[in-house]
């Protein structure tokens, strides 16, 4: 199992962000049926962020002032994927996809600048040396300062199971890996 996390990583950090055109209005669309597909077929390893950039801003309508949140590229969605034959099909045929942006059917990764540009963090995948059956104590959320016994590990969804003494009872909760230390 380390090994397969290894694996990604060293992928992961071959992966390029590449630009997908969409219907004006369907960002967050594709980007649920890019990510619903991506763990459908499996494709963890080739396809590892979708992501819509999005601003916030303060709208004053009657003196009221309200925050809302606007797309910054209408239209427009970013991947994170190593482009191969399989990966470029499945994209590229999601519902809502128009094609990629770039010359012809080939197409074109941002520059590390574009990226920073436009405020898209790469996914820090984590390096953790948790196995089932260890001992945490949890120190962020509801469940501050108490220790639990981790049932299952989920690295993909970055989680895991852990069981909590609450109320003289083993109670299963799930926690992100940053809520827990191991002890």
């Amino acid at each position: 199992m380390a090994d397969k996390v290894e694996n990604r990583a060293e992928r992961a950090k071959r992966a390029k962000w590449y630009v997908v055109h969409t219907y004006s209005g369907h960002e967050n669309k594709v980007k649920a049926n890019i990510e619903k597909m991506v763990e459908n077929r499996g494709m963890i390893d080739d396809i590892f962020e979708v992501a819509v950039p999005t601003e916030e801003y303060i709208d004053t309508k009657g003196g009221k002032k309200k925050l809302k949140e606007r797309k910054l590229f209408p239209g427009y969605v970013l991947v994170k994927m190593i482009v191969n034959d399989v990966s470029w099909y499945l994209v590229r045929n999601t519902r809502g996809v128009t094609g990629f942006v770039g010359p012809g059917s080939k197409p074109v990764p941002l520059t590390e600048e574009e990226v920073k540009a436009l405020g898209v963090q790469d996914a820090i995948l984590p390096s953790i040396d948790l196995k089932e059956k260890d001992v945490i104590k949890v120190i962020t959320g509801p469940f501050e300062n108490f220790m639990g016994t981790i049932e299952s590990i989920n690295l993909e969804k970055k989680k895991v199971k852990v069981f909590v003494s609450m109320f003289g009872r083993e109670t299963l909760v799930e926690l992100d890996f940053n809520q827990i230390e191991k002890l």
